[in-house]
């Protein structure tokens, strides 16, 4: 079976990531499967939720699935199908937050094993994205532009998401980067 292509959509928040990546899927002509990563843990998310909601067409197939990503890939690999995962960011933060035993708190957290769990998570997704049939396209955020975070689970954070970024984009077929609504390929196919 031969490997669907994979696309990574990455840059800062509000640059017009989603909607890029969403224009990208609609293109494609496929069967899209729309796997949402977001949990609505206040009314303000709830809110973003639904307006994401609101734009996918209504013949796409939400898939609301905030741990087990790897796993939703695999089901639905299959030629003539589109994967679009939003986002890996949200996706490495319920990973990151989702230890049991962790101080509720960003002051004092001991995340050596945590972040080995991540990373094997990780390399488990890029198994699944590497195997499947399906094209595939994730969204991600660039959050290592800005000030180096205050608390220690931010840095961890941070520096997770630039190492799933790495190897997700030596993975890509082809790598936007989006800034200000205007995508810019930097991985052209053959790259």
């Amino acid at each position: 079976m031969q490997r669907g292509k994979f696309i990574l959509v990455t840059g800062g928040a509000r640059s017009g990531k989603s909607a890029f990546a969403e224009k990208l899927a609609k293109e494609s002509g496929k069967k899209v499967i729309y796997l949402a990563t977001a949990t609505a843990e206040d009314e303000e998310m709830a809110q973003r939720i639904a307006r994401h909601r609101l734009r996918r067409p209504p013949d796409w197939e939400t898939v609301e699935e905030p741990l087990e990503v790897p796993g939703v890939i695999e089901k639905y690999s299959a030629p003539g199908q589109l994967i679009l995962v939003d986002c890996l960011a949200l996706y490495l933060s319920n990973l990151l937050l989702k230890a049991k035993d962790r101080p509720d708190t960003e002051d004092a957290p001991d995340f050596p094993g945590e972040e080995e769990r991540v990373l094997q998570t990780l390399k488990r997704l890029g198994e699944a994205i590497s195997f499947s049939a399906a094209e595939i396209i994730i969204v991600t955020n660039e959050v290592g532009w800005g000030l180096v975070p205050a608390h220690p689970l931010g840095r961890v954070y941070r520096d997770l998401l630039g190492i799933a970024n790495q190897r997700l984009a030596s993975l890509a077929d082809r790598v936007y980067l989006v800034v200000c609504g205007l995508a810019l390929e930097i991985k052209p196919p053959g790259k």
